[in-house]
C-alpha cells in the first residue's frame, strides 16, 4: 500500500496555534500517556480537517492500535474525565470546561493493520488524514513543521475545497455517509467530486437501511444551516430527498388552482424559505420592516406583530428563535403533506385538495416516527399539518372571540407558531407573484390572534370557576363525556363575558346540564 506522508509548510502548520490553552494542556498530557506506554497513537479524522482549516476543535479522535476499552479507562483515571463506551470498540472521554465547551476524545481502535489501512476505510478523503500525536504536540510548542500522514491526498482536495469518498464501497458501508456529505457540502462549502456524484445517486436506495435516530441526527443538523430550501433540492438532487420523505414521490408535477405559483412538491420545498424571509424581517429594525414589500400598502401589521412576539418572548410563551429551529423547518416542509393524498378534480376542472390539513396528521405522525422525532417535536408538526389554514380562514371575516378562543384552546401556546407557519404557507403560494390585499387580511388575523393571546390571554382563556370534581358533586354527576361539555360550555360562557361569577358558574351549569338531558331525551 502506498503512503503519503506530507510536511506541510510552517504557515500551515502553525493554524493549530489558536488552540485555547486548556485543551494544548489536555493534548500534552494525552500525548505524555501514550509515549509512557509505547503506543502508536494517531490524531484523525474530523479532527485533523478542522485543525487545517482553522477551525475551532473540541472534540479530538484518536485511532490506536489494539484494545480501546482498557486504554480508555486509564486515559479517563489520568485526565479526571468521564468514561463512556461507544459502539464497535470506541470509547469517549468527556472533561468538562468551567470557562467553555467541555473537552472531548474519542478514541477508536484501527480498521487495519496499519494507520494507512485505517485511512482507507474512511468515509471521504478530506476525513481520511491523520496526524502522530507527539509531531502535533512538538508542533504546537515550538513550530515544527508537521508530518501529515494522507495516503488519498485529502489535503490537497481540502485546499481545493472538493469533497471525494475514500473508496467506492464507502456509501454501501454506511449509507448515513450520504446525508454526511450533504452536511459537508453546506457546512465548508465544498464542491462534489463527478464520481462521488455518480456512487451517491447509485446508493441513494441504501438509506432507509440506516437506524432513525443516526438518520435523526444528521438530518437535523443539515436543517440547522439557513437555506433550508437550497439544501432540500441538494437533498433531491441526488435522489435523497425522496428516500426520506416517499410521501412527496406524488407531489412533484401535482397541480394547484390558480391561486398558486408551484405544484405541490416545489410549494412545499419553497415555504421554508419564505419562513427564513418572515424570520428575518422579525428581527429587522423597524425601518427596514417598514420597507419590506411585505409591509402591504403602508399598513404596520407586520411591525406590530415583530412588538407582540418580543412582548410574548418576555413572557415567556413564545421563543422568536423558535422560527429557524430543524422541526419549525421540518413543520414548514411538511404542512401540506395532506395534498398528495386527497387531490381531486371535479366536472368543471376546478383542483381541491379537500380535508387534507386532517389528512397530514397521520402521514406527519408516520414520518417523525420515522425520523425519530421527539413527542415535542412530533406534537409540533402534526398541528401545523391539521391547523395551518385555520388563520388564513379567519382572515376571510370577522375575527370573533369565540374563534380564537378555540384555536388556542386548541393549539396553546404553539399557536403563534403555527400562526407563522401559515403566513410562510401565503407567501410560498404566491411565490415570486405580487402580494394582494389577501396577504394583508391574512397578516392582520394573525396579529389579531397574537394580540388576543399575548395581551388578553385571560380574557380568551379564562381561568375556570368549577373544577371537574366539583361539577359533579354539586350537579350529583358521574364522570363521562358530559362533564367535558359542560366545562367546555362554561368557559366559552366565560370567554363571552356571560357568566361572571361563581354563582353565575353554578346557575350556567345547571341550566346548561338541563338542556342537554333534554336534548338527549328528544333524541331517543
Amino acid at each position: 500500500m502506498s503512503t503519503q506522508r506530507e510536511l506541510l509548510r510552517k504557515d500551515e502548520s502553525r493554524r493549530e496555534s489558536n488552540l485555547d490553552a486548556q485543551a494544548q494542556i489536555y493534548l500534552q498530557r494525552t500525548t505524555t500517556f501514550f509515549l509512557e506506554r509505547n503506543i502508536p497513537a494517531y490524531l484523525v479524522g474530523g479532527s485533523v480537517r478542522d485543525l487545517l482549516l482553522a477551525q475551532p476543535c473540541h472534540d479530538w479522535d484518536i485511532a490506536l492500535p489494539g484494545d480501546t476499552v482498557t486504554i480508555a479507562r486509564q486515559l479517563a483515571n489520568t485526565l479526571g474525565g468521564a468514561f463512556a463506551h461507544m459502539n464497535d470498540k470506541a470509547c469517549r472521554i468527556t472533561i468538562p470546561s468551567p470557562t467553555g465547551p467541555d473537552i472531548v476524545f474519542d478514541l477508536s481502535p484501527w480498521r487495519g493493520e496499519t494507520i494507512e489501512e485505517d485511512l482507507h476505510a474512511r468515509d471521504f478523503t478530506i476525513n481520511a488524514m491523520a496526524l502522530a500525536l507527539p509531531g502535533l504536540l512538538a508542533s504546537l510548542e515550538s513550530g515544527t513543521q508537521l508530518e501529515l500522514v494522507d495516503p488519498l491526498y485529502g489535503h490537497t482536495d481540502l485546499q481545493n475545497r472538493t469533497l471525494r469518498v475514500a473508496s467506492e464501497q464507502s456509501f454501501r458501508q454506511d449509507p448515513l455517509r450520504m446525508l454526511r456529505a450533504m452536511r459537508f457540502l453546506v457546512h465548508y462549502q465544498l464542491r462534489l467530486d463527478p464520481y462521488t456524484a455518480t456512487l451517491l445517486k447509485r446508493d441513494a436506495s441504501l438509506l432507509p437501511q440506516v437506524a432513525r435516530a443516526r438518520v435523526h441526527e444528521e438530518l437535523y443538523a443539515l436543517l440547522r444551516f439557513p437555506n433550508t430550501t437550497d439544501h432540500l433540492r441538494l437533498l433531491d438532487r441526488y435522489g435523497l430527498f425522496t428516500m426520506l420523505f416517499p410521501e412527496f414521490i406524488q407531489a412533484r408535477g401535482m397541480p394547484q388552482p390558480s391561486l398558486h405559483h408551484w405544484d405541490v412538491f416545489e410549494h412545499s420545498l419553497e415555504t421554508p424559505r419564505y419562513l427564513q424571509l418572515l424570520d428575518e424581517l422579525l428581527h429587522a429594525n423597524p425601518t427596514e420592516l417598514r420597507a419590506s414589500p411585505l409591509t402591504f400598502d403602508g399598513h404596520d401589521d407586520l411591525v406590530e406583530l415583530q412588538v407582540l412576539l418580543q412582548e410574548a418572548e418576555q413572557q415567556g410563551v413564545f421563543q422568536l428563535a423558535s422560527l429557524s429551529q430543524p422541526v419549525t423547518r421540518l413543520a414548514a416542509l411538511l404542512h401540506d403533506v395532506g395534498k398528495t393524498v386527497t387531490y381531486t378534480v371535479d366536472e368543471h376542472g376546478n383542483i381541491h385538495f379537500y380535508h387534507h390539513p386532517q389528512a397530514g396528521v397521520p402521514l406527519t405522525q408516520n414520518i417523525m416516527q420515522r425520523l425519530d422525532g421527539s413527542t415535542a417535536d412530533r406534537r409540533l408538526v402534526q398541528l401545523v399539518a391539521a391547523h395551518h389554514m385555520r388563520p388564513g380562514q379567519l382572515s376571510h371575516s370577522d375575527v370573533t372571540p369565540r374563534a380564537i378562543r378555540r384555536y388556542f384552546v386548541d393549539l396553546g401556546p404553539i399557536g403563534i407558531q403555527v400562526a407563522l407557519v401559515a403566513l410562510a404557507d401565503h407567501l410560498a403560494m404566491r411565490g415570486p407573484l405580487p402580494l394582494t390585499e389577501a396577504w394583508r387580511q391574512h397578516l392582520a388575523a394573525v396579529r389579531l390572534l397574537c394580540e388576543r393571546y399575548i395581551r388578553q390571554r385571560e380574557s380568551i382563556l379564562p381561568p375556570r370557576m368549577l373544577q371537574a370534581d366539583e361539577l359533579m358533586r354539586r350537579l350529583d354527576l358521574k364522570p363521562g363525556p358530559i362533564i367535558g361539555k359542560l366545562l367546555e360550555a362554561l368557559a366559552e360562557a366565560q370567554a363571552d363575558g356571560i357568566v361572571r361569577s361563581r354563582q353565575d358558574a353554578l346557575w350556567f351549569t345547571n341550566e346548561k346540564l338541563q338542556e342537554l338531558q333534554d336534548s338527549d331525551h328528544s333524541i331517543s
